[in-house]
């Protein structure tokens, strides 16, 4: 229960009132009203009072405050019973139904938007494209429904001519996969409201409505809006159409032949008993009569046939349960509210009765079956009194005796019946039921009229006519044979000849009863969720409540009985089977198993560990919780507990699976040496065998080819190598490491391609001071000074060389690298810096493969030098292009970490 309001804003769950009774009732629902809390409680459901104003309650931070919240965690809302019937829905993969009722003007289809609204912000977290498709076109169908199915009344600016019962069909993740959606259009007008025509656009377009298909839309609507303009007129014993233009604009309209038309609108074929075809003239009342039929029967094909295509978008495709899990359902019903008017007509009766209906399903959901649980359980359970409106449901819709069945036997009768004659038969008939009365029956009740009223309100005039099928087959031949083919397809009907057409159709009661008989039937498979719609005044005043118009509403909508079975009821019952499956990692106990006798027991030790034992009591097979905050206490443990859950059952899984690999491992490496071992034996006997007469051989078995050896004593034998070549390396001196990772660079740069590269000598890197002793002095006092002004660390090669330039000149040089630059100096000079490159700009270089000392450098600007390394004067044969090689790669590889190309020619 919500207690997060203060008390200035009154109780916020009706079954917290002090006392129940209408008059505590009312003075919480004005107190909250006048202080702007719309929404009051009692229990899962929830009031709602018109506002008749916008109101700041409904945006993002609103959403994310009810979202995967417990009811009594936040003030009442609407968003609260959404979020309720969500969290059924997903955990309990129940289907679940939100049903918004109360009387025209009450706020139901306002409340209903809302509660779409919130579904969709809550779902599809991951932002799938296909989820948020189908959520669109949901939330834009709202749109198209309203304005071709909502009109202006004396009471509603807004009101549902339609009723509409939405599926909204999720997947095991909650994410919304399709819908459908179920319309009951009550009235065939042509609304008046001025809707937004962009809107409307917008949302047929989205839905996916082609332009052909929204040209056709407004082709019928020019036709609905021109009918309604066409009058008749007699000429002597004929009847003429007032204006021909109009046909002709008609026709134009909806693709048909414009004599076809006048024919349609002016006679009628019939078909004798002799299967004879005649064509029978109207009359001009029978002309303005088949001419109101038409235009009805043209907007309610074309609302049905919005819906049918609507759902053909929203349905769920290519479903299989074995691969996306159980499909649940959330359904919203927005219906037209009840009206009692001065003057209530067969409409009225009509919209009252589906309400009436559903009003019974309330009372049989809520009340009596709740109270029937109670007595099946054999908890201890003080009766409470309500009237069951299933009296006034049999009134209406009883077979053979109830008031459709008067009104549709009065529709079949041969002969001139009027609403008179039928009220009379009404009066015979129903005369001795408690609920039905005349003025006939009733002489003294003043308030109705002798031959015309019945039930108090309702007048029988044009009851009759409105319960016939008033269309003539040749408005349906007419359009069925249009060459649009979407008018085409509205009219199935129309296919069949007049001799074909022999069955009378079903009368628009007996439709209606039937398509809200099956409505009570989805609802009732479903765990029903109440939002309960009250207008607070007939002047739409946010600031008026009229307190004998709410209480009339208060008590005709049942909720002071709802208020009283929630009060000394219980908010949530589960089988002890299913409560136990819960919670049972909650209580020490129970999990993972418990030893005790029955579930029933167990259940008893979770609700004893937490001290809930005054809150619950047992029944014979479930348990039944009187608070939400116990069951609210347990979700919290029970959401702590899972994550935990979840890690130890990984945990143990991955152990479980390591130790599967583990020995999985071990004896594929025991196969393996089984097999390698084997496999040595072979060998060695395979030698053993060849070379066992080698002795008496005149060569001594050299010319015996020996055997391949298996792959095991090969790697062995590499193993081995490897070995050998790690004691030989531990062995060498730190210093002497710097120049072995320079020849081994060169090994492999070179490649064999060189034979004598100077890998049998020491290699000294810097060469200039030790192959001129009488410039040594100079290069020395050169060198510091070019490493203060360059900075760099060490020399990597130097030496005497000549230059070749294009010319094919040559002269003396001297080659300086350094890890920062290479430098070609002036010997004689002072070592003159002749040139400098950064090191950086070497791409690669260029040997041969003979024995000459020739050098190319190349560049990242192509400005390559070409280079003869001189000897020296002290070991005039020694090969230095080896050491320029390996010693230019190891310092590539180890401080640029790029490997320069070197290709031997």
């Amino acid at each position: 229960m919500a207690v997060l309001e203060g008390l200035e804003f009154g109780k916020s769950d009706f079954v917290l009132l002090d006392e129940v009774n209408i008059e505590q009732f009312m003075e919480n629902l004005k107190l909250r009203f006048e202080k702007a809390r719309i929404y009051t409680f009692i229990g899962e459901g929830v009031v709602s009072v018109n506002p008749y104003k916008q109101m700041d309650i409904y945006g993002k931070e609103e959403i994310n405050a009810y979202r995967g919240r417990e009811l009594y965690e936040n003030p009442p809302h609407l968003y609260a019973v959404a979020d309720a019937a969500y969290k059924a829905m997903k955990r309990r993969a129940k289907d679940t139904c939100i049903v918004v009722s109360g009387e025209s003007g009450a706020g139901k289809t306002e409340a209903s938007k809302y509660i779409m609204q919130y579904i969709a912000a809550i779902t599809n977290p991951s932002q799938r494209a296909e989820v948020e498709s189908v959520k669109n076109v949901l939330l834009k169908s709202n749109c198209v429904l309203e304005a071709f199915g909502n009109a202006k009344t004396n009471r509603n600016d807004n009101s549902s001519r339609f009723g509409k019962y939405m599926d909204i069909n999720f997947n095991f993740n909650g994410d919304p996969t399709g819908g459908h959606i179920n319309n009951y259009l009550l009235e065939k007008t042509s609304n008046n409201d001025r809707y937004s025509h962009n809107a409307v656009l917008s949302a047929l377009n989205v839905i996916g409505f082609s332009e052909e298909e929204i040209h056709s839309i407004y082709r019928i609507l020019g036709t609905i809006l021109i009918l309604g303009n066409l009058q008749f007129e007699t000429d002597r014993e004929s009847v003429l159409v007032v204006g021909m233009g109009d046909v002709s604009h008609i026709a134009e309209l909806t693709s048909t032949e414009p004599d076809n038309v006048t024919k349609s609108l002016l006679y009628r074929t019939v078909a004798t008993g002799g299967g004879e075809v005649i064509e029978k003239g109207h009359s001009e009342k029978e002309a303005c009569f088949g001419r109101d039929a038409f235009t009805k029967a043209l907007y309610e094909r074309l609302f049905g046939w919005i819906v049918g295509r609507i759902n053909a978008v929203i349905e769920v495709k290519d479903y299989n349960p074995v691969l996306h899990g159980k499909n649940t359902v959330i359904g919203v019903l927005d219906i037209y509210g009840f009206e009692i008017f001065d003057n209530n007509s067969f409409e009225q009766f009509c919209i009252n009765y589906c309400n009436e209906k559903l009003q019974q399903l309330f009372i049989q959901l809520i009340l009596c079956q709740e109270q029937d649980e109670y007595r099946r359980e054999g908890i201890i359970w003080q009766h409470i009194d309500y009237f069951n409106n299933q009296i006034i449901v049999d009134l209406v819709e009883q077979p053979h005796k109830g008031i459709i069945s008067v009104l549709d036997e009065a529709c079949l009768s041969v002969g001139k019946v009027t609403d008179t004659v039928c009220l009379e038969s009404m009066d015979v008939k129903l005369g001795q039921h408690p609920h039905y009365t005349s003025r006939k029956l009733t002489p003294s009740d003043k308030t109705m009229e002798f031959h015309r009223d019945f039930l108090t309100c309702f007048l029988t005039y044009g009851f009759l006519d409105k319960n016939k099928d008033p269309l003539f087959q040749d408005f349906k031949r007419l359009m069925f044979n249009s060459s649009n083919p979407v008018m085409k397809e509205m009219w199935p009907d129309g296919q069949l000849s007049i001799t074909e057409v022999t069955k009378r159709p079903l009368t628009a009661a007996t439709l209606f009863k039937n398509s809200i008989v099956a409505l009570v039937e989805k609802l009732s498979c479903k765990e029903p969720y109440y939002v309960r719609c009250i207008k607070p005044n007939d002047i739409k005043s946010p600031a008026l409540f009229d307190d004998a118009r709410c209480q009339h509403q208060v008590a005709y909508l049942g909720l002071l009985e709802n208020v009283r079975v929630r009060r000394a009821g219980f908010a949530c019952r589960q089988a002890y089977t299913r409560f136990l499956q819960r919670y049972k990692m909650t209580c020490e106990n129970t999990w993972p198993n418990h030893l005790m006798g029955t579930d029933r027991e167990a259940v008893e030790a979770i609700v004893t560990q937490h001290g809930f034992q005054d809150d619950v009591a047992y029944g014979h097979t479930m348990l039944f919780v009187r608070t939400p905050k116990s069951l609210f206490t347990l979700e919290q443990e029970r959401a702590a507990l899972v994550p935990v859950l979840v890690l130890f059952l990984q945990k143990v899984w991955r152990g479980a699976l390591a130790r599967m690999r583990c020995r999985r491992m071990r004896a594929i490496f025991a196969i393996m040496g089984c097999y390698k071992r084997y496999k040595v034996k072979v060998h060695f006997w395979e030698v053993e065998r060849r070379f066992a007469s080698v002795c008496s051989m005149a060569d001594y078995g050299k010319s015996v080819e020996w055997p391949t050896p298996p792959a095991a004593l090969t790697q062995f034998h590499s193993i081995t190598q490897k070995w050998r070549a790690r004691q030989i390396v531990k062995n060498i001196p730190p210093s002497d490491m710097g120049e072995i990772r320079a020849k081994v660079a060169a090994l492999g740069a070179l490649n064999g391609e060189r034979k004598d590269w100077g890998c049998g000598r020491s290699w000294e890197r810097d060469y200039l001071v030790r192959d001129s002793h009488q410039s040594s002095s100079n290069f020395i006092l050169f060198s510091q000074e070019l490493r203060n002004k360059d900075e760099y660390n060490q020399v990597i090669f130097s030496g005497f060389c000549r230059k070749m330039n294009r010319f094919n000149k040559s002269s003396d040089r001297a080659l300086l690298i350094t890890d920062k630059h290479i430098y070609k100096l002036d010997p004689k000079k002072q070592f003159k810096v002749l040139k400098r490159l950064p090191l950086e700009v070497i791409t690669g270089l260029s040997v041969t493969a003979g024995v000459d000392q020739m050098v190319a450098l190349h560049t990242s600007s192509q400005d390559d030098v070409l280079l003869y390394i001189q000897r020296g004067e002290l070991c005039p044969d020694q090969d230095r292009i080896g050491e320029l090689v390996g010693t230019l790669i190891d310092h590539f590889t180890r401080s640029v970490a790029t490997v320069r190309g070197c290709r031997v020619r």
